[in-house]
């Protein structure tokens, strides 16, 4: 087997009285991604670090906020294209494992819905995704609640 590994990361600036969607799932809060897309940070995180893996580009490459085609698109379908570009390479994601940085509003409670939607789009188990969740202790602009940002590492390989 040949193994590649992948790095990714994003942010989104926060905005009062925006959808907040992360990792496929809407969480109620009073603020949201500021994005041309749904702004789902750990989404597009993922999607870079996959890209990264075969030197493929970012998502930005693939997926430009200059087009109409990509305003509002749900991430999910972001991803889903990504792996589908992997597999036309003869590679498919072994495993994830991403870290969320936001100070509030407390996320383990989606936790596990947002592996579950990773894992449905890449074609997963559950098990092969990790998602963590983190304040910055009120330092930086998670901590000052001005944004959010997400890192992802990925194993891809071909049999």
């Amino acid at each position: 087997m040949k193994f590649r590994i992948g790095h990714g990361y994003d942010v989104h600036a926060l905005g009062d009285g925006l959808r907040l969607v992360l990792g496929g799932v809407e969480i109620p809060h009073t603020k949201g991604c500021i994005a041309h897309s749904d702004g789902d940070v750990l989404i597009h995180a993922i999607c870079d670090a996959i890209l990264g893996a075969l030197a493929l580009g970012d998502i930005g490459k693939h997926f430009p906020d200059s087009s109409a085609e990509f305003k509002g698109i749900d991430s999910r379908k972001l991803l889903v294209r990504v792996v589908e570009l992997i597999a036309a390479e003869g590679y498919r994601v072994g495993n994830i494992d991403s870290t969320i940085a936001m100070q509030q509003p407390k996320l383990r409670p989606y936790i596990d819905s947002m592996r579950s939607q990773i894992a449905q789009c890449v074609g997963l188990d559950v098990a092969d995704v990790s998602v963590k969740a983190t304040t910055t202790e009120h330092l930086g602009f998670e901590g000052e609640q001005k944004g959010v940002s997400a890192t992802a590492v990925v194993l891809i390989y071909k049999e």
